[in-house]
């Protein structure tokens, strides 16, 4: 009897979900930039940090599964299977998310599609565009006397009447990611269940990048003010008290501290 000698098979590959923040590579995480450094292929997003991935990842394939607005050259059920397959040829395989992997970033369904086909993956956080882009803008998401409290949605679809009649009432600041084409629904719906019309609103495009712009409005105003500036995506939308505290970054620490101090007497004041 002859035996046949057959090549070994490949030792099992590994897959790393990673947050790659708000855009700017300076604001990946130690843990995101070793997974990159040891990455055999990276799958990444068009929000990702990618200007720099040849030099991040050196030994790396690079593959753009980006999806943008209305084209969507790779469906979320391939860029699992591409995870998958590659994992399975002994890759190390980076799946390279903006912002936070688990913060809209269908980064669970690439965990379970890897659990599903038994291979091993670790998440790495990254920084969430819904803290750091109103941060890069100089808008706190809370504020000591104005609100201990943000709740953050996704815009990618309309909100129903029972959405925003609790984000209305629940109080605090709204971060609305994807929320440009939805703006002229979420702005009038907040004003029916009662949010005030003077509500300061912020929209901030491409954050943490040069090319960032913040539009100012109020509730009622918001949807004029940004077709005025023609506001386009990616962008992130702050509505509450604490866009009061945005800035150009001309002004000194006692200057906003001091304006903290009057918004909050003021606020104060009207409470009483």
């Amino acid at each position: 009897m002859m035996l046949r000698m057959t090549d070994p098979a490949p030792a099992l590959g590994r897959a790393t979900i990673a947050g790659g923040g708000p855009g700017d590579d300076a604001l990946l995480t130690a843990a995101a930039l070793e997974a990159l450094r040891t990455a055999d292929v990276v799958l990444y997003d068009r929000l990702a940090p990618h200007d720099r991935l040849a030099e991040l990842a050196p030994d790396a394939e690079l593959i753009d599964v980006g999806k943008r607005p209305g084209h969507h050259p790779v469906d979320q059920s391939g860029i699992n299977a591409l995870i998958v397959e590659h994992a399975r040829r002994g890759a190390h395989v980076v799946r390279l998310k903006g912002g936070d992997p688990y913060v809209f970033g269908r980064g669970s369904e690439e965990v379970l599609a890897c659990h599903a086909a038994g291979i091993p993956v670790v998440v790495v956080p990254g920084v969430t565009s819904s803290i750091a882009v109103p941060a890069a803008a100089g808008i706190p998401l809370t504020h000591r006397g104005i609100t201990r409290l943000f709740t953050v949605v996704s815009g990618h679809a309309p909100l129903d009447e029972d959405e925003l009649e609790h984000l209305a009432k629940l109080g605090g600041t709204i971060v609305v990611l994807m929320g440009v084409n939805t703006l002229p629904q979420i702005a009038p719906g907040l004003a029916r269940h009662g949010l005030g019309a003077g509500t300061p609103v912020a929209i901030i495009e491409r954050g943490c990048s040069p090319e960032q712009r913040t539009t100012i409005g109020s509730l009622d105003s918001i949807v004029v003010d940004a077709h005025t500036a023609g506001v386009a995506s990616p962008a992130v939308v702050v509505i509450g008290e604490v866009v009061r505290l945005a800035y150009a970054g001309d002004a000194t620490a006692a200057e906003l501290v001091d304006r903290a101090e009057r918004l909050g007497a003021t606020l104060s004041t009207a409470a009483t």
